[in-house]
């Protein structure tokens, strides 16, 4: 059956050529089949009466039908140059979409035998897939004298949380209507994967609400940009030079050679994580807990995506300190290993991952006696800097953490249970937002240690918030140089550039001025709260930790939207803001004379 389509869609092709301009052709599918991702919005959203439920059907067959005539055009009629990648996606695609429309369409008997296949999630599956190919037709140029890389940046955020808050007021996203402020809420906490939350993730939202927050983690944790690109990149094998210059700033690619590769390294490091961390985050589950393997899929998925985007949104109503998770250290093990990951930045993991190579290769020639090759700065300094700062943090965090609640709230815990609880305070305030302890019981002394490592964050070009670790390391290296009676700053024999120290401390003084600024604006609109209280939830917010004592839900409209504003400033950071508002002077070939400051 299947072969006697393509035979005739074949004919159908030849009839068509005689009449049929293809560009307009293939302009009108795209555009039926970005309509149809609206029309399978509105089907997911709104609950459909039967006959509305025919003609959305109906119009699914006319975007499949139309997306498949499209595709086989382009190799039939056009003589596409055929990449053998794209064409294994084609090829397997159009199977697949041709199955599904035969099963739909022209099967009676279909929902007997194959009731799997039959659902119509399959149905719009094929419609997504339709669009994707479609969309990676389309010519994209990004204009840098109409937006700049910081501008696009940033408009690419609010582009995605304005579409997230519609989609999260869908009728059947949630069980009770939501109100716009706490669906904007939502959105820019999923997007700035940060996980402040002003209703609870599990109760509050359907799975089809969860599945939309889902989404919006990991298109905010890796960025909209580096999806289009990269899909138009592989089906069409090149991009202009507008769009690499563009992207290298974004990817921060030093060749513009290496910006496609990049975004490649980025998308497989992401779904390679996030797959083996969900199969270890499932084999730990307690069926008793999640009774059905769909639940249990389903938990670990959301679990780790949001895990290594480092959002801290849970499906559970106490995060992971919900009865029957508290004690489950394999699973916090696994969470731990997830948002370090993320935290630790692209460039790092993947410098990480060219090393550990490097050494493998060595060791292996080493014992098989053959001459070594040596390679100087395998590691580079940035990796260095950073993996020292990580480590540095986590085991000075994990100790403090351990004696200040040892005889509070590890007390429940007992062995290693102690350590991996101790372990999970110390790293999660690094923007990852989970929590296996109360965080209202904690010492005083303990919140201010969280404090402290919420402000400093996740590395560079991570998932994370925060100042970040190298702006840390950078900012202590300094009055380190500076008691020694150095003028510059030295390390690894290497020394740290001019505009390096700047940004830092740009980065540290502009931190400190929106956290400050969000401290006074909620003490004015929530008087009644705590100062403690507040400025937790602002550093927290800043950080994009998600981490709070209990104030969030309470919190009025004003203080909300103060929150949200702080949640998009500490993700997009408040230097990039500034680099997209403030128009750039020329570089001018003279200096004026130098004065020295007085300081302390």
């Amino acid at each position: 059956m299947c072969f006697k389509f393509l035979e005739n869609l074949l004919k159908v092709i030849a009839i068509l050529k005689q009449i049929f301009n293809f560009k307009t052709f293939f302009q009108i599918t795209f555009i039926l089949s970005l309509i149809g991702l609206f029309v399978l919005i509105t089907d997911f959203g709104y609950d459909q009466s039967n006959p509305i439920q025919e003609y959305i059907n109906g119009y699914y067959f006319v975007v499949l039908a139309l997306g498949i005539l499209a595709t086989a055009i382009r190799y039939v009629t056009l003589k596409k140059n055929i990449n053998d990648k794209v064409f294994i996606f084609d090829a397997v695609s159009l199977l697949i979409i041709i199955y599904i429309i035969l099963i739909h369409f022209f099967s009676k008997e279909a929902h007997r035998h194959l009731s799997f296949l039959y659902n119509d999630n399959w149905l719009k599956f094929a419609i997504l897939l339709t669009l994707i190919r479609e969309f990676a037709e389309q010519k994209i140029n990004y204009k840098r004298t109409l937006l700049n890389p910081a501008q696009l940046f940033i408009a690419s955020f609010i582009g995605i949380i304005l579409v997230g808050t519609f989609l999260l007021m869908l009728p059947n996203a949630t069980y009770t209507e939501i109100s716009y402020l706490d669906a904007l809420f939502t959105s820019t906490s999923a997007v700035c994967v940060t996980g402040l939350i002003v209703v609870d993730t599990g109760s509050f939202f359907t799975q089809f609400g969860q599945t939309i927050i889902l989404l919006l983690i990991q298109v905010g944790g890796i960025g909209i940009l580096t999806f289009a690109s990269y899909f138009s990149y592989f089906f069409k094998g090149g991009s202009n030079y507008e769009n690499q210059l563009v992207l290298s700033d974004l990817t921060n690619s030093q060749k513009l050679s290496d910006v496609f590769s990049t975004l490649k390294r980025i998308l497989v490091i992401t779904f390679s994580i996030e797959i083996i961390g969900g199969l270890l985050i499932y084999t730990s589950l307690n069926n008793a807990l999640l009774p059905t393997i769909f639940d249990r899929t389903f938990f670990a998925a959301f679990h780790a995506i949001s895990a290594f985007c480092n959002a801290g949104f849970s499906t559970l109503p106490n995060s992971l300190y919900e009865s029957g998770f508290r004690f489950n250290y394999p699973l916090q093990s696994y969470i731990i290993v997830l948002f370090v990951i993320g935290g630790l930045g692209f460039p790092i993991v993947v410098n990480v991952l060219k090393y550990s190579k490097y050494w493998i290769i060595n060791k292996f020639q080493n014992f098989s006696k053959h001459n070594i090759q040596h390679k100087p700065w395998v590691l580079n300094l940035n990796s260095r800097i950073t993996l020292i700062t990580t480590f540095s943090l986590t085991i000075i965090g994990t100790v403090l953490f351990y004696l200040s609640e040892y005889n509070n709230l590890l007390a429940p815990h007992s062995g290693i249970g102690k350590v991996v609880t101790a372990l999970f305070g110390a790293t999660t305030p690094r923007t990852a937002g989970f929590n296996t302890v109360d965080m209202a019981a904690l010492n005083f002394s303990t919140l201010m240690l969280i404090f402290l490592l919420m402000w400093i964050g996740a590395s560079p070009a991570s998932t994370g918030g925060g100042i970040k670790t190298s702006t840390f390391a950078i900012a202590t290296l300094n009055f380190l140089s500076l008691a020694k009676g150095k003028t510059r700053i030295e390390v690894y024999r290497r020394e740290i550039s001019d505009i390096s120290v700047r940004r830092a401390f740009a980065v540290i003084s502009l931190s400190l001025f929106v956290i400050g600024t969000g401290i006074i604006a909620i003490s004015i609109f929530d008087s009644d709260k705590d100062l403690k209280s507040i400025a937790f939830e602002c550093f927290s917010a800043y950080s994009t930790v998600g981490l709070s004592i209990g104030i969030t839900a309470s919190l009025s409209e004003a203080s909300k939207f103060v929150i949200i504003l702080i949640m998009f400033i500490g993700r997009v950071s408040m230097l990039s803001i500034l680099i997209a508002v403030i128009k750039k002077v020329k570089h001018k070939n003279y200096r004026y004379p130098t004065e020295e400051i007085t300081i302390n």
